[in-house]
């Protein structure tokens, strides 16, 4: 019973030793566009921001961040 113990023991140990080194098959780093670039028409687009405009795309953000996001304008209204 031991013995039957010890070899399950051995197995189990050993088998953490067959995993894989994971990496890319070659493809590399992904590289994404700029957000600013967008994604073309969409429902959720903001109005006054084209796409591709990296000013108005930081205009968009402020103001988002300004009127929509921030609790402490939204709660004094």
């Amino acid at each position: 019973m031991i013995k039957m113990v010890a070899i399950l023991a051995l197995g189990l140990s050993l088998a953490a030793c067959g995993d894989q080194p994971q990496v890319a098959m070659g493809k590399g780093v992904k590289n994404d566009a700029a957000p600013h670039t967008g994604v073309g028409a969409s429902q959720y687009m903001g109005e006054g921001w084209k796409a591709g405009d990296r000013g108005s795309w930081e205009q968009q953000l402020k103001a988002r961040a300004q009127y929509g996001q921030n609790d402490y304008t939204r709660a004094s209204n």
